[in-house]
């Protein structure tokens, strides 16, 4: 269960990661989309600095369990107001990213409380 918490941990840590860069750099692929649906132009920096403080999380609850359990839950919920920002925003084809990296941490979360 270990190897299982520290795969998952890692592997979402790096969607994070990668999912923040476009936010913090506002890659126009990205943010013209997010403003099209309600997001404000100066939320994109600390949403992105929000995925990369989950992903540290993740990162150090390999060591500390109870610091990964917390980052999963605020990764889940982050990307569930997401799924929800996109529904409000009429942009039901674009719930399927979020809605994935959602369901993903998961993983941690259950195999974080399995294995502390």
């Amino acid at each position: 269960m270990y190897i299982a918490y520290v795969v998952a941990a890692v592997v979402l840590s790096l969607v994070l990661v990668l999912s923040a860069v476009p936010d913090i750099t506002r890659d126009p692929k990205i943010t013209e989309g997010l403003k099209a649906i309600g997001v404000p132009d100066s939320w994109f920096l600390p949403l992105g600095l929000v995925k990369i403080a989950g992903a540290l999380g993740l990162l150090a609850g390999i060591v500390y369990r109870p610091l990964g359990i917390a980052a999963a839950i605020g990764v889940v919920l982050y990307f569930l107001g997401a799924v929800i920002t996109h529904i409000r925003g009429g942009d039901t084809k674009g719930i399927g990213i979020p809605a994935t990296i959602m369901l993903v941490a998961v993983a941690p979360l259950v195999l974080g409380f399995a294995t502390a």
